[in-house]
């Protein structure tokens, strides 16, 4: 075999040979348990045979409804304000104004913190004695005595604690994504635009966004599968079933009660649900991305 097609048949094999570990990564603690909770979700574990009855138990839940329509409405509210809020960040910080770059430092801190430390930080705030009826009293808008009941009241009440919150954390995420793809748009493109005459808001609109389109769907897509997998937040907040979202529920059936009889049987079920939700997801941030289209054309 001649040098040359020595060095071509190595250049074709190479990229296989490095992806061939993350491959086996993958398999073992990815695909193998994934596999593992499909079949489970459908074995009958009463008669070891092929069943329906996870997803019969799944949607008949008492929970299940108000699961799948808590987690929407997070979904739904939290990635909208958490793009609108991060994209202005963004904006403004990429102006570069004096101590932009404090401002951004003291963004990021809430990124930086684990979910379970934001629970319960906003845990003892949000107590009757907590430190933000406090804050409240010292700052003159809560007069002496009175208390607000923040974690008392409604499901709509605890929604919208739980989108507020989780929009503290995240919009910093977001906010980095859009600046990174903000700062990679080339200035002569924005110029020229004020050079013919349209004012901030017209490059913006016509110019700024529809580069930064790339970098939007990627941000609102992982965000958006992250927000379907809410949960330690609310748990921590709220506590079990008070405020049921899906992967709670998961994790009630898996922890909380694992020794009732049909705890594995919904917790297989509503892993899947959520697997097949998120990965509509996926599907959709590769559709929207032209992942599909680039292979089709490559």
């Amino acid at each position: 075999m001649s040098k040359q097609r020595k060095s071509s048949l190595g250049k074709r094999i190479t990229p296989y040979v490095l992806v061939i570990p993350v491959f086996i990564y993958y398999l073992i603690f990815w695909v193998q348990p994934v596999v593992q909770q499909v079949v489970r979700s459908f074995i009958d574990p009463a008669t070891g045979h092929l069943s329906l009855e996870s997803y019969r138990l799944v949607f008949t839940d008492p929970d299940f409804i108000p699961a799948l329509r808590n987690t929407a409405i997070i979904v739904g509210i939290s990635v909208t304000l958490e793009f609108f809020a991060a994209l202005f960040l963004a904006l403004i910080i990429k102006r570069n104004f004096r101590g932009a770059s404090i401002f951004l430092f003291l963004a990021m801190l809430p990124m930086a913190l684990p979910p379970v430390a934001v629970g319960a930080m906003w845990k003892t705030g949000l107590t009757t004695n907590g430190w933000l009826n406090s804050l409240l009293y010292y700052v003159g808008l809560l007069p002496e005595g009175e208390k607000i009941y923040w974690l008392a009241g409604s499901t709509w009440k605890m929604l919208a604690l739980i989108i507020v919150i989780d929009a503290w954390q995240v919009i910093p995420s977001v906010m980095i994504i859009l600046l990174a793809g903000l700062q990679n748009i080339p200035k002569e493109l924005e110029e020229a635009g004020y050079v013919f005459g349209g004012n901030y808001f017209t490059v913006l609109r016509k110019i700024t966004l529809p580069l930064l389109r790339p970098t939007i769907q990627t941000a609102v897509v992982l965000r958006l599968i992250a927000a379907i997998q809410i949960w330690l937040i609310v748990i921590v907040l709220v506590g079990f079933s008070r405020l049921p979202v899906l992967v709670e529920r998961i994790v009630y059936y898996h922890e909380e009660v694992p020794r009732l009889n049909i705890s594995p049987q919904m917790a297989a079920g509503y892993t899947m649900i959520v697997t097949v939700i998120v990965s509509t997801a996926a599907l959709i941030y590769l559709r929207l991305s032209g992942a599909f289209a680039r292979r089709e054309g490559g």
